[in-house]
C-alpha cells in the first residue's frame, strides 16, 4: 500500500492515542480488509457459482481474474490521480463505487454480468488503495503511534486474506453465494463514515500539480489486459486467428508503453527505478509469492470440491492450515529476519513458496496430506516474503520515491495474482472437456481434471522458481547494507 514519507499533515490537536482515533482507524482498516478479503472469500464459492450460472471454465477464471486485472492495472493511475486531486477524496469516491457495484450482485443472472461487477469492484479497490497509508500517517504526530496504527490496519488486511476461504465456506452452508459480495456494502459504509468524519481533506500544498500521463496509463493497462486475455483466446481457438492477433497487438502495445514511459516528461512509471537491483529483487519476490498464493488457492478450491466432492463447508475446513500459519507466524517474522539476515530470509522464504507449489503439483492427486503440506509451506514463505520484498523495494529507491515503490509492490502482487488465475484457468480449460460446473463428473473426466491440476501446478511452480532466481541474482548485485539488515518495525507492518 502507498506510504507517504514526507512530513504528514496533522490536525491542530492530533490524537493522543489509538483510542482517540478509533473512528478513522476503523475506516482505514475496513478499506484494507475489503482489498484483501475480496478475492480470497470468493474462491471457495467458485464451484457453486459455476453450477448456479452455468459458467464455462474460462468464464469462471475471469470471475476471480477480472478483479485482479482492474485492481493491478489501474493502481498506478489512481495513485497519480490521488496525489493530484486528493487521497481522501479519491478513496471516498472509490468506496461509493464499491458499495454500488456490490449491490449490483443481487441482479446478476449470468456469469458475464458477474465478471463486469467484479471488474467494477477492482476499479474501486484501485481507487482506495493509493494513499491509504498516507492518511493513517496524517492522523498522528508521534512516530510510535503511526507505527501502531499501521500495524492495526495491516493486521485487518491479513485477517481478511487468511480467513476469507474459511468464512466463505461456512456462509455458503447457510446462504447463497451472492451474500459474499453484498457483504462489501457494510464494509464500504464503515470505511466511508470513518474516513469522512475522522480525516481532514488534503491541503492544496500537499498535492502535486504535474500532468497525469494518461497515454501511459492507457497503454500500461491495455498491456496487462492483453497479457492475461491472449492465452485464453489461443487455447479456446476463438475466431481462428483471434488469439494470435491479440498476442501481436499486446506486444505492440507493450512496446508503446515502454517507449512512452522513456520519453514522457512526467511518466506514470519511471522504468529506471524498476531496473535498480533491490527494486527488481523485491518485485520479483513479491510477484512469485502472489502468483503462488493465487494459483494454489484457485486449484485447491476446485480440487477439493470438484475432484473430491467436498461440500463448501468442509473445503473451508481444509484451508484452515493456511489461515493458522498466516496468523500465527506474524510474531515470528521479525525475530527470524533479525537472526538470519534480510537477504538469507528472502532466499529461504521464497524457496519455501516454490517448494510448496512443487509439493502440490507432485502429490495433490494422492490425497489431502499433500495439499496440507503445500498450504503450510506457501503460507509460511509468503508471510516472510511480504516483509522482505517490500523492504527491498523501499530501500532500493531514493528517499523521495518510496511512495511509488509501495504502489509498485501492490501492483506486482495483483498482476501476479491475475496471471496465476489466468494461467491455471487456461490450462484447465485446455485439458478438461466440458464446463466444470455443468458437465457430469464421470471417472474419466475426474482423472483428466487431476492431470490438469498437476500440469497447472507444475507450470506455476516453474514460473515462480524463475522469479525467485531473478530476485536472488538481482539482490546479489545490490551493494547496499539493506541486504543484510532486518527491516524496521514500520516497514514490516506496512509491507505484509
Amino acid at each position: 500500500m502507498s506510504v507517504r514519507t514526507s512530513p504528514p499533515t496533522t490536525p491542530d490537536s492530533p490524537p493522543a492515542g489509538l483510542r482517540d482515533a478509533w473512528l478513522p482507524l476503523a475506516g482505514l482498516s475496513a478499506v484494507f480488509l475489503f482489498e484483501m478479503l475480496d478475492n480470497s472469500v470468493l474462491n471457495v464459492a467458485l464451484p457453486t457459482i459455476a453450477r448456479d450460472l452455468r459458467a464455462s471454465t474460462t468464464a469462471l477464471q475471469w470471475v476471480s481474474g477480472a478483479y485482479s486485472v482492474a485492481f493491478g492495472g489501474l493502481m498506478l493511475l489512481f495513485g497519480a490521480v490521488a496525489d493530484r486531486v486528493g487521497r481522501r477524496r479519491t478513496m471516498l469516491v472509490g468506496l461509493v463505487l464499491l458499495a454500488v457495484s456490490s449491490l449490483l450482485t443481487v441482479f446478476v443472472s449470468a456469469v458475464e454480468q458477474l465478471v463486469v461487477v467484479r471488474a467494477l469492484m477492482g476499479v474501486a479497490a484501485a481507487m482506495t488503495t493509493p494513499g491509504s497509508m498516507a492518511l493513517a500517517f496524517r492522523l498522528f504526530a508521534r512516530q510510535d503511534l503511526r507505527v501502531r496504527a499501521l500495524t492495526v490496519i495491516s493486521t485487518a488486511g491479513l485477517v481478511g486474506l487468511a480467513v476469507g476461504p474459511t468464512v466463505g465456506g461456512f456462509v455458503l452452508a447457510v446462504a447463497p453465494w451472492q451474500v459474499l459480495l453484498v457483504a462489501d456494502v457494510p464494509i464500504a459504509v464503515v470505511a466511508f463514515a470513518g474516513i469522512r468524519a475522522g480525516i481532514a481533506a488534503d491541503r492544496p500544498d500537499d498535492l502535486h500539480h504535474d500532468p497525469i500521463d494518461v497515454a501511459g496509463a492507457v497503454l500500461g493497462t491495455a498491456s496487462i489486459v492483453g497479457v492475461l486475455v491472449t492465452p485464453t483466446l489461443v487455447i479456446s481457438g476463438a475466431a481462428g486467428w483471434a488469439g494470435w492477433g491479440a498476442g501481436a497487438v499486446t506486444a505492440l502495445v507493450a512496446v508503446g508503453f515502454v517507449v512512452r514511459e522513456r520519453t514522457a516528461h512526467h511518466p506514470l512509471l519511471d522504468l529506471h527505478l524498476i531496473a535498480r537491483p533491490l527494486v527488481a529483487s523485491g518485485l520479483a519476490y513479491k510477484a512469485a509469492a502472489g502468483l503462488a498464493m493465487a494459483a494454489l488457492s484457485y486449484l485447491v478450491t476446485l480440487q477439493l470440491q470438484f475432484a473430491w466432492g467436498w461440500p463448501p463447508a468442509l473445503a473451508a475446513v481444509g484451508t484452515l492450515p493456511q489461515v493458522v500459519v498466516l496468523l500465527a507466524s506474524g510474531r515470528l517474522v521479525g525475530p527470524f529476519v533479525q537472526r538470519v539476515g534480510l537477504d538469507r530470509a528472502a532466499r529461504i522464504s521464497a524457496a519455501a513458496v516454490v517448494a510448496g507449489l512443487a509439493v502440490f503439483a507432485l502429490t495433490a492427486r494422492s490425497g489431502y496430506p499433500g495439499v496440507l503440506v503445500a498450504l503450510v509451506l506457501v503460507a509460511a514463505g509468503m508471510r516472510v516474503v511480504g516483509a522482505v520484498a517490500g523492504n527491498n523495494v523501499l530501500h532500493g529507491l531514493p528517499a523521495d520515491r518510496t511512495s511509488i515503490g509501495a504502489a509498485l509492490v501492490d501492483t506486482a502482487s495483483e498482476i501476479a495474482t491475475a496471471v496465476g488465475i489466468a494461467a491455471t484457468g487456461t490450462i484447465l480449460a485446455a485439458v478438461v472437456p466440458g464446463d466444470l460446473g455443468t458437465t457430469p463428473w464421470v471417472p474419466g473426466r475426474t482423472a483428466a481434471f487431476e492431470d490438469a491440476v498437476s500440469i497447472a501446478g507444475a507450470v506455476v511452480t516453474a514460473v515462480a522458481a524463475v522469479l525467485v532466481v531473478v530476485g536472488m541474482l538481482r539482490a546479489r548485485t545490490a551493494a547496499t547494507p539493506s541486504t543484510t539488515t532486518a527491516p524496521t518495525t514500520s516497514q514490516e507492518n506496512t509491507d505484509v
